[in-house]
């Protein structure tokens, strides 16, 4: 009986391994490779919807996790989501929520769903960090003197 080329992955190492595989397949493009490329795609989606956790991470987490995956650097986002640096830190640092645009262009780049950018998180806002409910942290108080 024939040995399969591919089959379903069921360790991490296997994973890497085909992850690998299709990487280098891609970077040579060629046509005769599309079955087996789409082949390797299937099957390390079926992996990915089964055993990553993105869902527990929040959106600064995952990008982060993201970034370190695909070796990018801060520098790297400025120019992908278009931009400035203290934008870029402002929202690694968590105090700079994400727009619709930014999840947008975050879902293409990375190829993950913009659900997954597009949930609640805790900003950190220094003007209000004393704060201990940290749901208020991300707006600015102005507090009014009251006269007794």
């Amino acid at each position: 009986m024939e040995t399969l080329k591919y089959v379903i992955i069921k360790t991490k190492k296997q994973y890497n391994e085909y992850c690998n595989t299709l990487e280098n397949l891609v970077m040579t493009n060629n046509k005769v490779d599309s079955d087996e490329i789409d082949l390797l795609n299937l099957l390390i989606e079926k992996w990915d919807s089964e055993h990553n956790s993105f869902n527990e991470l929040n959106p600064v987490e995952l990008l982060k996790t993201l970034m370190e995956t695909n070796n990018l650097k801060s520098k790297d986002l400025v120019e992908i989501l278009e931009l400035s640096k203290g934008t870029v830190s402002k929202i690694l640092s968590s105090q700079k929520g994400l727009s619709k645009e930014t999840i947008r262009k975050l879902s293409d780049y990375f190829n993950v769903s913009q659900e997954a950018f597009n949930r609640p998180y805790k900003l950190i806002n220094e003007i209000n960090r004393h704060f201990r409910d940290a749901s208020l942290m991300n707006t600015k108080k102005h507090f009014k003197k009251v006269l007794a």
